[in-house]
């Protein structure tokens, strides 16, 4: 009897497509996308340069794929997962495993070096910048805001607006990215980072607690017909 065995790393071994975004993301990050050739991708990657056109029309449509894969697109898609969707009536477990997630995403060397090249190239490459911009973080708000808009339809927060609450929660999690991850001269530590986020988390989640003030007057805008009652 002829028995196959596979190990563990083997069955976790990257693609060839996955290996060319690895080190086109390296590459990029060091010479920019004006100085990337096909062929230094190709011999990083360990295959012909005319293999790399199995996988990819050009240099455009690897770029796009890797926007595809980091930032607002990743977030997005996790948005979307089964996951999220079951904490859809849980507005504190959502934003907490939202944040976390992110503190993940921030502390991948990859996140640095996506961010360095679509710093650089975003203004060069023809379309990067409409589609980081404007779909993908489109894409991210929209969903976001479908997550408070159900936590107010719902009675569990309490907001006029859940369009300009999503913002206001995006806002204080960048903020605390460019305190604890750009701005200073190394990275702070995951927990001083935690206790960050734990400390906004609480003070945002206090800002739009269901009882806040009177909860008939605060409600979700666009839901209901008619002009709401002033505050």
């Amino acid at each position: 009897m002829v028995v196959h065995t596979s190990s563990a790393a083997e069955a976790a071994a990257p693609t060839t497509r996955e290996r060319i975004l690895i080190e086109a993301l390296n590459l990029f990050a060091q010479s920019g996308y004006g100085g990337a050739s096909m062929r230094e991708l190709a011999r990083r990657v360990g295959i012909r340069e005319s293999s790399l056109y199995n996988h990819f029309a050009g240099k455009a449509a690897i770029l796009e794929a890797i926007v595809a894969e980091h930032g607002p697109a990743s977030s997005a898609s996790r948005l979307e997962e089964p996951r999220y969707k079951q904490l859809a009536r849980q507005p504190a477990a959502f934003c907490r495993q939202f944040a976390l997630d992110l503190v993940e995403q921030w502390s991948d060397p990859r996140e640095h070096q996506f961010q360095k090249v679509i710093t650089a190239e975003r203004n060069r490459v023809p379309g990067i910048r409409a589609k980081f911009a404007d779909h993908f973080y489109a894409r991210e708000q929209s969903l976001m805001t479908d997550y408070f808009r159900g936590f107010a339809l719902a009675g569990l927060v309490a907001t006029p607006d859940p369009r300009e609450t999503a913002r206001l929660f995006a806002a204080g999690l960048i903020y605390i990215r460019l305190e604890h991850y750009v701005m200073g001269a190394t990275p702070s530590s995951r927990p001083k980072v935690i206790e960050a986020i734990d400390r906004y988390l609480a003070f945002f989640l206090s800002l739009i607690a269901a009882g806040n003030g009177d909860d008939k007057k605060r409600k979700p805008k666009g839901e209901t017909r008619g002009k709401a009652a002033p505050d």
